[in-house]
């Protein structure tokens, strides 16, 4: 079962595919992609290619060593997302070739059904009451937006007024049969930060995620001395050295590992067990297509710290309904906000290829919004 061939799909409406095939004819599939990055990343993989063809494709752990350590740079995005879609494509194989999901690869499940969040739009004038009334008459019982629009280092205290009526004004309306988990994106700094999270702890919220870049760990640190609410963090971390001193550190809750940039499905699986040594929860980060949420779905099903799982369906920024690069009868079993336990063998979907071929040819550009403030001055988006 040697890799023969690795073939790249660059698919509205931000995705990169990855179709591998053996010279036996198992296809695995997997996205390698970085959001606004998928030329950078499809190069990648090109170039990792050349240590892979011929070799064999059930020795994941050999071949992922051999993408990492022999290759004097590695880490960041662009190279781990690459060898995360390739990691991805190598375990479809193989829980193809022995009949089973991969979660039974990696120990077997514990549980035998997922719970799954929705987005909402709540930034700008979006009707941010109408579409929670939406995802709860969709079985949704949890929701996760962002509050802020652009925020300076030191800004009016009004926004933070403004990100809080938001919050409170679904909990008005909703009570709290529903969770809401904010994400501050990386977008807010310190000072603005301990006000928005003491403004929002009275809502009781499931979790704040990104309140800080990755990197700050002190301020982490402090911000949990700050807060009872939970702290998440993780989307832009790579690899479990990446996510060992922030881990180590006590400074926040829950880890957000995204299969398709750290490192793949084993690596996200090691990065949880070093979570759960800490007592933190796992919440997958996946505003992704249907190859990396289906990876994500393996990663939970077999991870007793993972609580929650982020999809894109109907995510604003992807503008799709559903997963229409799957066949009618190899996509997700999702029933009021929770999806059943897969059972068919690899990753358990079925891409359908021919309409990613057919989408390929149209391809995307797609790059995410770039942020000023009033004066000119460029800020996270």
């Amino acid at each position: 079962m040697k890799i023969q061939n690795m073939e790249l799909f660059k698919v509205p409406p931000r995705w990169l595919f990855l179709k591998l095939t053996t010279d036996d004819g198992i296809v695995g599939w997997g996205e390698p992609i970085v959001e606004g990055k998928a030329d950078a990343v499809r190069a990648c993989v090109e170039e990792l290619k050349d240590q892979l063809l011929g070799r064999e494709a059930g020795n994941i752990e050999e071949l992922w060593q051999t993408m990492y350590r022999c290759n004097f740079y590695r880490g960041g995005p662009v190279l781990t997302s690459a060898m995360s879609g390739i990691e991805q494509a190598l375990w479809d194989v193989k829980g193809k070739a022995l009949g089973v999901p991969v979660y039974e690869l990696l120990g077997g499940a514990v549980r035998d059904k997922l719970r799954m969040y929705a987005w909402i739009m709540a930034e700008g004038d979006a009707d941010y009451l109408a579409e929670t009334q939406q995802r709860i008459d969709q079985g949704y019982d949890t929701i996760k937006m962002c509050v802020t629009d652009e925020m300076g280092w030191v800004d009016n205290v009004r926004k933070v007024h403004a990100a809080a009526e938001k919050v409170a004004r679904i909990r008005d309306r909703f009570g709290y049969d529903i969770d809401i988990a904010v994400d501050f994106h990386g977008r807010v700094h310190m000072p603005m930060a301990r006000m928005l999270m003491k403004e929002l702890e009275p809502f009781g919220l499931l979790y704040i995620e990104e309140p800080l870049q990755p990197e700050q760990i002190e301020g982490f640190r402090e911000l949990r001395n700050h807060t009872s609410t939970p702290i998440a963090t993780g989307e832009r971390m790579y690899t479990r050295w990446g996510f060992k001193n922030l881990i180590a550190s006590g400074a926040i809750d829950i880890v957000q590992p995204d299969v398709s940039h750290a490192g793949g499905i084993l690596e996200s699986r090691k990065i949880a067990a070093m979570a759960e040594c800490y007592d933190m929860g796992v919440a997958p980060h996946c505003p992704l297509g249907p190859i990396a949420l289906a990876s994500c779905i393996q990663l939970d099903f077999c991870t007793p710290n993972a609580f929650i799982q982020e999809q894109s369906l109907n995510i604003h920024y992807n503008g799709r309904g559903d997963f229409e690069y799957l066949t009618a009868d190899g996509g997700f079993d999702f029933a009021n906000g929770w999806l059943k336990k897969p059972t068919r063998p690899g990753l358990g979907i079925t891409v359908d290829e021919e309409k990613v071929r057919r989408a390929a040819e149209t391809g995307h550009n797609w790059q995410n919004a770039r942020w000023r403030l009033s004066d000119g001055t460029p800020i996270d988006w």
